[in-house]
């Protein structure tokens, strides 16, 4: 893990984050238009649009995106993109600063556990470089093999109902996250040809299109249930499904052996920790901004 990626991974995670709180303090700010009809919805877009926070956490989100792209042309699909889980830790921070809520102490615990179980991943698969492209025909076969898995996937989830369908929901959008990433790694690895060999390779195009699948499948998966039923599968989802495909594809590689125990161990850590934080009103929810958190009986709040 070179310190770039690192870097760039972490500020992809952060600005992501501040895109999300920032949209979210937008769209809790007091909107008069009644009714829900089309034109009470357009005039309610075109309300958001008019708020400066909806268009800082639109550059945010931008910043995001290019972080991440300097990211994956610096360093390993297996280590960037589980290090985008950070994201919630950040989004705690900052939502606690910008809804002026005091996270409670069990929302701090989910916090470390998260933070730690990702140090305790990372550190101890140690993923290893690999190569930069990938030949289509081993595209061919293992973005196939995972479109088949997502298409049975989707299949499920229109059978499910409550959390099950939105952690099936959750898995494949992760998925399908995870392929842009890998498609957004290959056509780094162009750059230094120049633009027409970045505009004239199918990943360009491939990658834009399971961006866009991505996109949609969040928003089906976000209205199938809780956050507390999806969050996990999409975090950890692209997170592992990334690691395996930077296996797959580029070859790289994590440590196996007795290292799958403390691996295994990180993974339980921060899906306890996600759990714990889209719990929490800060995360999860914007609403008055004004209170604290509320502590469950018998817990007390940090001074």
């Amino acid at each position: 893990m070179n310190a770039l990626t690192v870097t760039m991974a972490l500020l992809s995670a952060l600005s992501n984050a501040a895109a999300s709180v920032l949209q979210r303090r937008a769209a809790v700010e007091p909107d008069e238009v009644t009714g829900r009809g089309a034109k009470a919805v357009a005039v309610r877009l075109a309300g958001l649009l008019s708020r400066p926070y909806w268009w800082a956490g639109a550059a945010a989100m931008m910043l995001s995106a290019v972080f991440q792209v300097i990211a994956l042309d610096a360093g390993q699909l297996a280590v960037v993109q589980p290090l985008l889980a950070s994201e919630l830790l950040f989004a705690l921070l900052i939502g606690s600063a910008v809804f002026r809520r005091r996270p409670g102490a069990g929302t701090w615990r989910s916090f470390v556990m998260l933070a730690g179980g990702l140090a305790v991943f990372l550190l101890s698969a140690s993923p290893s470089p690999g190569g930069e492209r990938a030949g289509d025909w081993l595209w061919l076969a293992v973005g196939g093999g995972l479109a088949g898995c997502v298409a049975v996937l989707l299949a499920a989830a229109l059978r499910l109902r409550g959390p099950l369908q939105a952690a099936t929901l959750g898995t494949a959008t992760a998925a399908c996250f995870a392929v842009t990433a890998a498609l957004i790694k290959e056509v780094t690895a162009r750059f230094p040809e120049g633009p027409t060999a970045v505009l004239t390779t199918w990943h360009t195009y491939a990658g834009a299109a399971t961006g866009l699948l991505s996109v949609l499948l969040l928003q089906w998966t976000l209205q199938a249930g809780t956050l507390a039923a999806s969050q996990p599968a999409l975090t950890l989802g692209d997170a592992l499904i990334s690691v395996a495909l930077g296996g797959l594809l580029f070859g790289e590689s994590i440590a196996l052996g007795w290292h799958l125990l403390p691996e295994a161990a990180g993974v339980g850590l921060m899906a306890t920790g996600i759990v714990g934080l889209i719990q929490s009103p800060v995360v999860a929810a914007g609403g008055s901004w004004d209170k604290a958190e509320p502590e469950a009986p018998g817990v007390h709040r940090d001074t």
